[in-house]
């Protein structure tokens, strides 16, 4: 499980210094928003290096229908990157082609075969929104699926993306709600898209611990300051654990039972199989030492 992922711009010498230290489960060094075009060669080669022999550290790509996409994955590829983050896909589609391409160069690079894993931003592009449901069985690589605003709030032409009081339009909550259901539909992780307003902690708080409630498993960060926040409202408290470990027990020591009741209340297999989920994170999240 990873909790929070880190973007930092591929071109920023301070910044990449500066991320290993803040906490995040992952990182992901940005070679497309946030890097100008013509800053993209040395971007590559200041991520090429950073790679070096890190792990849980990611690179978000140029579009696959983009040229640059293809010198990003030449150039980060043979450092072996935890995965790719792929921006604008219009489709699963675009999560195949970028399979082969990871497949050809993990074969040239003397890579594991299948090592490289893959995040789709499914919702910047409109015309993706009604293609979601390619996602299930599209590829062994698929970790997990995100989503944007800021993207598709642009190519919409609209002049915002949130109402007065900061919240979704339902244009994109929608979106970001669909993307949750083709998460669980392809069985692989939904992340939250980033909190603009970096600078209001209590927000964020509010915003990731309704994003953990509604099913999400971690979310994207835009600043350091984010990310302990974000790891705080993804790690379930003791008093989940212990909850989700009695409807395991109780469960356990009444195997032929569908539904029960503990402390007043129905509870019936759907509860044993999210108790058993919150368990396995925990467990986790203790392997790694969180």
């Amino acid at each position: 499980m990873i909790r929070s992922f880190l973007f930092v711009p591929a071109d920023s010498e301070r910044k990449l210094a500066r991320a290993g230290d803040c906490g995040a489960d992952a990182l992901i060094l940005d070679l497309e928003d946030s890097v100008a075009a013509e800053a993209r060669p040395g971007a590559r080669r200041m991520a090429s290096e950073y790679l070096q022999g890190k792990e849980n550290v990611w690179v978000r790509i140029n579009p696959i229908d983009d040229d640059d996409a293809i010198a990003d994955l030449e150039a980060v590829v043979p450092s072996a990157p935890a995965g790719i983050v792929l921006p604008k896909p219009r489709s699963a589609a675009a999560v195949m082609e970028l399979a082969t391409r990871l497949s050809e160069l993990e074969g040239r690079h003397q890579i594991e075969p299948g090592r490289t894993q893959i995040i789709s931003l499914c919702t910047e592009r409109p015309e993706a929104l009604f293609t979601l449901g390619s996602y299930v069985a599209s590829s062994e690589r698929l970790l997990g699926l995100s989503w944007g605003a800021e993207d598709l709030s642009a190519a919409l032409g609209a002049a915002t993306n949130r109402d007065e009081e900061g919240n979704w339009l339902p244009t994109y909550e929608m979106a970001r709600s669909m993307c949750l259901l083709a998460a669980s539909a392809a069985e692989v992780a939904a992340i939250d898209t980033v909190f603009t307003d970096f600078k209001n902690t209590e927000g964020l708080r509010q915003y990731a611990t309704k994003a953990r409630r509604d099913g999400f498993s971690g979310m994207l960060a835009i600043h350091p300051a984010q990310v302990d926040v974000i790891n705080a409202a993804f790690t379930p408290t003791q008093a989940e654990l212990d909850h989700a470990s009695r409807i395991v027990e109780l469960f356990a020591a009444n195997p032929e039972a569908g539904t029960l009741g503990m402390d007043g209340k129905m509870i019936d297999r759907p509860h044993l199989v999210q108790a058993r989920r919150l368990l396995a994170v925990a467990k986790q999240l203790e392997a790694r030492g969180q």
